[in-house]
């Protein structure tokens, strides 16, 4: 086994792990991101899910500067994650700049926010397709068949989570986990606001701070979340669940 199929099989047994009952599906769609990242050798990687209205939203992403680009693409309804699930099929673009005819308002925003590439996988379960896994490069470049088909994998763990090993059938209770999902990701904004406010840390940090101070304390991400906006939260805790994090500029 090599370094590389050693890590790949670390990181699926981690994700399988955390499919228990009542899991934190913020928490683990967050953590997928980090590990894109890192098994396929992207810069940055974000989750879109559909809600019960049909409607895509940005549930996860890596770093700030993904999850904006995420947010451009469904306020201009325009760009790969958007054609990756009204498709169902991978969306590949391996030079952003040679885009804009095809994407005009997406190119453009997406090589200021500091990427060149761009590559999204569906989150299906056969016919159904809830959402995308969204995989960007800073540079110029196409992903390799076998980084792709590991990035799908990504992805169909992903879904299987989501739909918490329910069948399609069960159309209710998917809508109504998925509208939760969406919920929580609000609230975890608003914290992570909160937060690089108060403590004068970039957003990505206060991000870091809120996850681990969550895993310590034992508590739901989405649960911190809520008493950091209402103010119930003891924000120097939160502070002091992570060291080596440097003010903003």
């Amino acid at each position: 086994m090599t370094i590389s199929d050693q890590k790949a099989r670390d990181v699926f047994v981690a994700l399988a792990d955390a499919l228990v009952a009542d899991f934190d599906i913020i928490d683990f769609l967050d953590v997928l991101c980090g590990h894109s990242v890192d098994l396929l050798g992207v810069t940055a990687a974000g989750v879109l899910l559909v809600d019960h209205r049909g409607t895509l939203n940005m549930v996860a992403a890596s770093t700030e500067q993904a999850r904006v680009l995420e947010l451009f693409q469904l306020q201009n309804d325009e760009g790969p994650c958007l054609e990756c699930y009204h498709t169902g099929e991978v969306v590949t673009c391996a030079d952003i700049a040679a885009a804009a005819e095809r994407w005009p308002l997406f190119a453009p925003a997406a090589a200021e926010a500091g990427f060149a590439a761009v590559h999204a996988v569906p989150m299906r379960l056969r016919e159904t397709v809830i959402g995308a896994l969204n995989l960007f490069g800073a540079r110029p470049g196409s992903l390799n068949a076998d980084v792709i088909g590991l990035g799908q994998a990504l992805a169909n763990i992903a879904t299987i989570g989501i739909l918490h090993q329910r069948t399609i059938r069960h159309d209710e209770v998917v809508i109504e986990q998925l509208q939760a999902t969406l919920n929580s990701r609000i609230l975890i904004e608003q914290a992570k606001g909160v937060l690089a406010e108060r403590l004068q840390v970039t957003v990505d940090q206060a991000f870091v701070l809120l996850r681990r101070y969550a895993r310590q304390a034992s508590q739901r991400l989405a649960d911190v979340a809520a008493d950091v906006v209402d103010g119930s939260a003891d924000v120097r805790a939160i502070a002091d669940s992570a060291s080596g994090l440097t003010p903003a500029e």
